[in-house]
């Protein structure tokens, strides 16, 4: 019989404020196999974790159940500590007694009983406890960053800088993200793309680096150091091995009527084009379904007109398998769609414009070539209207709960940009609060207002109408309580970002959380917020939540070191807690081969003695390394072969069994 210790924290008042300790305590005792039960304000500390150690050493305990916080947060403390004092570390049970507990309940009297049933049910789980031995799994030396941003360049580059080789997959035909499509950045204005592309070419140079542009991750398969990706790469028409980048083809293509992506559509481009001058690789790609040789078989006129010979109308997708330790997901954002917010006019007039389409009318090498102009007309705006938080905050469905983080700031760098260069053009913002908590971030925003002459005021708007060439904009005032109607030549809406859409069918792949606005869900908030729930996945950038260039940089230099540190392992202890069949009642039905989403069963023929029958069997096989122990084929097996060592048939029945006594 297991001789148990239980150990009961108060964590400060996080449970004792509910929960009475000492009726906890004294409940536990009571229990079958329980030879040792006490508390202490904080089980976790050094102090805590000696307890432990001692009542292991001096009671012979062989089994532990921990009354404390989720076992997220600290079973491998308790299981290092059980551990050191001799026992298994699988030996080590945790009764989640904070947040399934004290942090839900207000009543003591409802949340001590609750609590106690909850240490009963461990104490009930660890009698049927037996030890277990982790196994190992070899660590494959490279990494894949998924997209090609600012934070999958700054990751592959940390990661690369370590002495590791990492591949970057970009689905457009351009690395740079949508920092490439920035004029200049806060708080210090300095230009977007003189930061971005030395940043570009170091990654397109570095030996360590392969980039894979105009390409796609197709599949995921495999576990943490040692995942197996296929990738797509698509057809890009032009023989990049031979393409110089002189330009001749785009220049002479006879069909420019695309809408231009990176332009966010304020112009055309050709059906064979490059996304902008500084792109790596400076290598075009013809867009098929608005080119014409593809559309009526005629034309041909690039490959006529390329000295080079790099046209290749024949060339096919191709699919390349490669091996990863692990892998990075920094997919970025992009704004939402307006359609649900005709009141800002957003399709019925060019006047009216997102945050993005100014930035790209105010570089240099935008539609307009950087002149400050209305888009229906191509004249000078004498004044212009900026509206903030449209679709961020909001309250509807239509839009988002969150603050978008990045808009105020950037709405003050273009209000400043264009007063600076246009000081004859009247701006006005209406905001519903101002966030400005970056460093320099308040004294950028106030520089808006005191030295650039911006006004600012508070209230929303609530329409956008056009009439004649101009724009009508009806807002409230809150702060002195009145109506607004004013005209304006141009309106500029700061619309809420959101995960680019591809990121869903990502995070199917690699099994990796999400929320409920599509955001990649971290492992911890506070302590581990750059790694997935998922092992050997991590987040890098706005795939994780809104945030500015600074402090995408930290984070993706955050993820590289949490790789770097995995890839510098040779192996990695795997998890034992993995399921297992048994032969004897196993029928070969493959049930549980098609519900594992790890690929973890295979099927062979075995010799089993049933009851003195020899006889050969077709039986379900696990591969360990691959098992993630989530317990889906238990669930699934029809005959009952199939079990969870650490989570038994037994364990959780005998927990079920304690919790209705």
């Amino acid at each position: 019989m297991q001789r148990i210790g239980v150990f009961v924290c108060h964590c400060g008042t996080n449970i004792a404020a509910t929960v009475d300790i000492g009726r906890v305590v004294a409940a536990a005792a009571k229990e079958p196999g329980v030879v040792h039960a006490e508390d202490y304000q904080y089980m976790c500390s050094e102090a805590g974790q000696l307890k432990i150690r001692e009542a292991i050493e001096q009671k012979h305990l062989t089994g532990i159940v921990v009354c404390s916080c989720s076992p997220r947060m600290h079973e491998n403390t308790f299981r290092q500590a059980a551990k050191r004092a001799g026992i298994n570390p699988y030996m080590v049970e945790i009764a989640n007694i904070r947040e399934h507990c004290s942090w839900i309940h207000k009543n003591m009297e409802e949340a001590t009983e609750k609590a106690i049933i909850l240490a009963r049910a461990a104490i009930a789980k660890v009698m049927l406890n037996a030890p277990l031995t982790p196994g190992t799994s070899q660590v494959v030396k490279r990494a894949l960053v998924i997209g090609g941003g600012i934070a999958g360049i700054q990751t592959a580059l940390d990661i690369a800088e370590a002495g590791y080789e990492v591949d970057i997959v970009e689905k457009t035909p351009s690395i740079g993200g949508r920092m490439s499509q920035l004029d200049k950045t806060f708080p210090t204005l300095d230009c977007s793309a003189c930061i971005l592309t030395p940043k570009m070419v170091e990654a397109a140079a570095h030996e360590k680096i392969t980039i894979y542009t105009y390409s796609e991750v197709e599949k995921v398969s495999g576990f943490v150091g040692d995942f197996h990706v296929d990738i797509r790469k698509k057809a890009r028409s032009v023989d990049m091995s031979k393409c110089t980048g002189c330009g001749v083809c785009q220049e002479k293509c006879p069909s420019k009527k695309a809408p231009n992506e990176f332009n966010r559509g304020l112009n055309t481009r050709s059906a064979i084009y490059t996304p902008f001058a500084q792109a790596i690789p400076n290598v075009p790609v013809i867009d098929r379904e608005n080119c014409m040789k593809f559309k009526t078989g005629k034309c041909g006129v690039c490959a006529k007109v390329c000295q080079a010979g790099a046209i290749d109308y024949e060339q096919k997708d191709e699919i390349i398998t490669v091996d990863y330790g692990a892998i990075v997901v920094a997919t970025g954002f992009d704004t939402i769609k307006l359609d649900r917010y005709d009141e800002y006019a957003y399709n019925q007039s060019p006047d009216v414009i997102t945050s993005l389409e100014l930035e790209r009318i105010m570089n240099a090498a935008g539609p307009t070539k950087g002149h400050l102009e209305r888009m229906s007309d191509h004249k000078a705006p004498k004044s212009i209207v900026f509206v903030q938080c449209v679709g961020s905050r909001c309250a509807d469905k239509r839009g988002k709960s969150y603050c978008s983080k990045i808009c105020c700031m950037y709405t003050a760098k273009h209000a400043m940009l264009i007063r600076d260069k246009y000081p004859d053009v009247d701006v006005t913002v209406f905001y519903i609060d101002v966030r400005t908590p970056g460093k320099n971030f308040d004294e950028f925003y106030r520089r808006a207002v005191e030295e650039y002459g911006v006004h600012y005021i508070k209230g929303q708007v609530g329409k956008v109408a056009p009439q004649g060439d101009k724009l009508l904009v009806q807002a409230s005032d809150l702060l002195d309580n009145r109506q607004i109607r004013m005209e304006t030549d141009m309106v500029v809406l700061a619309t809420a970002i959101e995960p680019n859409p591809d990121v869903r069918k990502i995070a199917t792949m690699l099994t990796a959380s999400i929320d409920t606005n599509n955001f990649l869900t971290e492992s911890h908030a506070k302590l581990r917020p750059v790694e997935s729930p998922t092992a050997g996945i991590f987040l890098s950038g706005v795939c994780q939540g809104p945030k500015d260039i600074p402090e995408t940089v930290a984070q993706a230099g955050a993820a590289a070191v949490k790789v770097i540190g995995l890839l510098a392992k040779d192996h990695l202890v795997t998890n034992p807690c993995t399921a297992k069949a048994d032969p004897i009642f196993c029928n070969g039905c493959s049930t549980c081969e098609k519900v594992c989403p790890y690929g973890a069963i295979s099927y062979e023929d075995q010799l089993v003695n049933d009851h003195g029958i020899r006889e050969t069997r077709r039986v379900a096989v696990v591969n360990s390394a691959l098992c993630q122990g989530c317990g889906a084929c238990t669930v699934a097996c029809p005959s009952g072969a199939m079990d969870l060592q650490g989570f038994s048939n037994r364990q959780i029945l005998a927990e079920v069994d304690a919790i209705c006594r």
